[in-house]
């Protein structure tokens, strides 16, 4: 049975069409990406996480996104080229979209209705406070790399704070709940 978030229409960073059901029966790690952010070594761990437990049905989606400071200005070949070349990305990415304000991707809408709490806020919040940097209200999404873990079953299992790394233990733990079930 496909879950309404599975129906969401996507498109992959190449421009073909998608859905989140065309990875029915896996465990998806779905981030918000960009190419200029602070936390873009991030993309390491992720592709890292990503060929450690893709053969136990760990599927990580990358969904760039300019709403934070333009930290991702570039085009989908752009952002292709980028992931490819300097952190060697496998995992599959889609093209930009909006993961807050008036624009916001349906994808991401519904992401934050199903699960408003993020696990493991730690300073980067207060550090973009620190800059003058203006910070979504929960539910939004808070910055660049927000972690959401949607399980086999197509249901938002949790979401994680941009300052949670592919290595935090509280993701992998969740992570391997989530294979398990």
């Amino acid at each position: 049975m496909t879950t309404p978030l599975q129906a969401i229409p996507l498109t992959t960073i190449d421009g073909n069409p998608a859905t989140l059901g065309d990875y029915a029966g896996k465990v998806l790690l779905v981030v918000n990406v960009a190419s200029k952010c602070g936390l873009t070594p991030q993309y390491e761990g992720l592709e890292k996480l990503y060929r450690e437990k893709r053969a136990a049905g760990l599927e990580v989606l990358g969904f760039p996104a300019n709403d934070f400071k333009q930290q991702e200005p570039g085009s989908g070949a752009e952002i292709a080229q980028f992931c490819s070349t300097n952190y060697d990305v496998t995992f599959p990415l889609f093209s930009k979209i909006a993961v807050t304000g008036d624009a916001t991707h349906p994808l991401y809408r519904a992401l934050t209705e199903a699960q408003p709490e993020r696990i493991g806020e730690g300073p980067h919040r207060a550090r973009l406070e620190g800059f003058g940097i203006p910070v979504n209200p929960p539910p939004g999404v808070l910055w660049n790399f927000e972690k959401f873990l949607v399980g086999k079953d197509g249901r938002v299992a949790a979401r994680f704070a941009p300052d949670i790394g592919a290595d935090d233990p509280r993701l992998r733990e969740a992570i391997d709940a989530a294979l398990a079930a």
